[in-house]
């Protein structure tokens, strides 16, 4: 007495499709194993035995492709964490440089901010220096007109003593045209 496919799947616990799969899977399973009874399909005994047996085949053929699917997935998992380290490290480092970078940037505001205020302050330094150059200029121009009086005075003084000179020459004149006039002849009379 055989087993229906609904039978035989409860029993290996295996879905309909799987069973179906199996039997399709075996050469000549259908024409050697099974037979039609009213509306269903069912498999003899040494048939039973055939997918029972094909079913624990392949699930020992998964098994090592299990164990080498779990294997690789132990690598896998090796290569994930230590590339989720790698990451935790650069994340890190990345973190280390934009706050370099953070800090750079503030010192940069920091130092065009103090080179304009220095700029200010020159210009309000050379705002206060202009009027004391022209303060420098007009005392150059106090001392120059100064030094121009003082060789005016002294050009007059010299036209003075030249004056003085003239007028003791003058004088010096008079008084020997005095004597010639007082020598003449008729003076001694």
């Amino acid at each position: 007495m055989g087993k229906t496919i609904r039978q035989l799947s409860e029993e290996l616990k295996l879905s309909k499709q799987g069973i179906n799969q199996s039997i399709n899977s075996i050469n000549g399973f259908r024409s050697k194993h099974t037979y039609k009874v009213k509306n269903h399909l069912e498999i003899d005994n040494q048939g039973v035995k055939m997918l029972a047996n094909f079913d624990k085949q392949k699930r020992q053929e998964r098994q090592p492709n299990q164990q080498d699917k779990n294997d690789k997935n132990d690598k896998n998992d090796k290569i994930d964490h230590i590339l989720l380290k790698q990451l935790d490290v650069k994340d890190q480092q990345i973190a280390n440089l934009q706050q370099a970078l953070d800090q750079q940037q503030k010192l940069q505001i920091a130092t065009v901010t103090e080179n304009h205020r220095l700029k200010e302050h020159i210009r309000k330094l050379s705002g206060l220096l202009e009027p004391s150059s022209a303060t420098q200029q007009q005392q150059s121009n106090d001392k120059d007109d100064t030094l121009s009086n003082s060789i005016n005075a002294i050009h007059d003084n010299a036209e003075n003593d030249k004056q003085d000179q003239s007028h003791i020459v003058d004088e010096k004149k008079k008084r020997i045209h005095k004597n010639k006039v007082n020598k003449s002849w008729w003076h001694f009379w």
